[in-house]
């Protein structure tokens, strides 16, 4: 069970994170409801409930991540641990298809988050596609 969030700590963790989602980039002004405050240490591994742990997911990413802290890169078969929002840099990891609708994983890292939130799938990748033709995506990285 995840411990409750402080409404400043919430406040300082959206701006932090600018009010979109770590992994996909989200906007919360696109989803049309407050974005999930996540552990990036699991509370179920021992990681606390301070600003350095937390960062903003969408709904669809914070379910696909859970409890998880690594996955498994295809490419290499490695296991590695999943992107750090807060501390790791979006544009290393991660790049827009062409067509801005599907997450490229650049990195053992890039490509186990792909696969393990699930960053392209296909309900996803239509919003995308919905959302690229009214102007609101895709975010920088």
């Amino acid at each position: 069970m995840n411990p409750k969030i402080p409404p400043e700590l919430r406040r300082q963790v959206s701006q932090d994170a600018q009010y979109r989602c770590g992994y996909c980039r989200t906007s919360q002004r696109v989803v049309g409801g407050p974005m999930v405050v996540d552990h990036l240490i699991p509370v179920s591994r021992g990681g606390p409930t301070t600003r350095e742990n937390l960062w903003l997911a969408c709904r669809r990413c914070n379910e696909f991540k859970g409890a998880r802290t690594e996955a498994v890169d295809e490419q290499t078969g490695e296991a590695v641990k999943l992107f750090n929002p807060r501390t790791q840099s979006w544009s290393v990891h991660f790049a827009w298809s062409s067509d801005g609708t599907e997450i490229i994983g650049l990195t053992a890292i890039g490509r186990a988050t792909v696969l393990a939130l699930r960053l392209n799938n296909p309900e996803i990748v239509a919003a995308r596609a919905l959302w690229l033709h009214a102007g609101w995506h895709p975010a920088d990285g």
